[in-house]
């Protein structure tokens, strides 16, 4: 090879190297200021921009909300905070006298129209949907709130799940919804056909156990993953009726579900959780990277971005914790079973 060669090849070799750190610089540029944009989100979701106006969605205009596991917890507040932003509410959920008096609650305190089933999801009845598609006929309907769901009862290996609480669960949490919402759908878009400008709202209560893979609770963490994407894919086909579709992501929440009973800086109660949820309604909170998602309530956002950002949702780091946080409840869960059996028995 002669100097000049060597030269040249010299020079060949700079710019290639030149190009792929300009190239590394660019992506790191981008991903900073991808991080610094998200975030900024993130704060002006959660802390700065002011509480979404129902009136877009019909409040105070004679229009309905149709609201499933509607007589306790989270389900309960829906129907209360909806109500006091003017709108009708037709109450679903399986215990008749906790309809009534919820109703009556309702009427009373809010001056609305509220109507009630009580119906089982989990008995998955072709009756029950002509229920529903009879009773809402007449009704102006604008927002659905799909809240009706179930858990396990303490965590459990899935090979130890017993199979009446594994289809329950799959019955409840996704056959239910999806039915519940394929019927509902086309009067909201008719009711939106004859009220130009009002938009359509379906709310589906996801959970960070669909959020991270969760052992132990691993056919409830599958149910609700599956409602994320169907979530986000409807909103992609609803989108042109001008229905916000989104799936609304919680940590845990004081509720007969969840077992526990005193409230903290990351547990809130049913009513914080909802307020923060109907405030924020198209914003994403905590969950930046997602499309039709959210997740609204400030300490839940902030755990969210932080595992997506750090070791990912995915990771095998956030496995293995999650693995480790659900045998411990197990285990303190059969305890406690054992000792209660004990006291029966004295």
């Amino acid at each position: 090879m002669s100097f000049f060669q060597g030269l040249n090849s010299i020079s060949d070799d700079n710019w290639i190297i030149n190009g792929l750190l300009y190239t590394a610089l660019s992506v790191g540029v981008l991903k900073l200021t991808s991080i610094f944009l998200n975030s900024a989100s993130l704060l002006f979701d959660l802390f700065v921009l002011p509480p979404v106006n129902f009136s877009k969605y019909g409040a105070k205009s004679g229009k309905w909300a149709i609201i499933t596991g509607a007589s306790d917890g989270l389900g309960k507040e829906y129907a209360i905070q909806l109500a006091s932003k003017g709108l009708n509410v037709f109450l679903i959920s399986r215990t008749q006298s906790k309809l009534e008096l919820l109703a009556t609650e309702i009427e009373t305190k809010y001056k609305v129209e509220v109507k009630i089933l009580a119906i089982d999801f989990a008995s998955d009845k072709p009756s029950n949907y002509e229920l529903i598609t009879q009773l809402i006929k007449p009704l102006p309907v604008t927002v659905l709130i799909n809240n009706v769901g179930q858990s396990h009862s303490i965590p459990v290996p899935f090979i130890e799940t017993e199979e009446s609480e594994l289809r329950n669960i799959i019955t409840i949490n996704n056959t239910a919804t999806l039915r519940t919402t394929q019927i509902i759908v086309p009067f909201i878009i008719n009711t939106l056909k004859e009220n130009r400008g009002t938009r359509g709202l379906i709310l589906t209560m996801g959970s960070f156990g669909g959020l991270l893979p969760t052992p132990y609770l691993a056919t409830y963490s599958g149910s609700k993953a599956f409602l994320q994407s169907w979530s986000s894919a409807l909103a992609g086909e609803l989108a042109e009726y001008n229905i916000d579709v989104e799936l609304v992501i919680s940590y845990l929440v004081t509720s007969a579900m969840s077992k526990i009973k005193r409230t903290s800086l990351t547990i809130p109660n049913p009513k914080n959780f909802v307020k923060s949820v109907l405030s924020t309604v198209g914003r994403r909170g905590g969950a930046q990277e997602r499309y039709a998602t959210s997740t609204p309530f400030w300490s839940h956002a902030i755990i969210h971005y932080a595992i997506e950002n750090t070791v990912g949702v995915y990771s095998k780091i956030a496995n293995k914790l999650n693995l480790s946080f659900h045998k411990d409840i197990r285990k303190r869960a059969l305890k406690k079973a054992a000792r209660l059996a004990a006291e029966k028995k004295e």
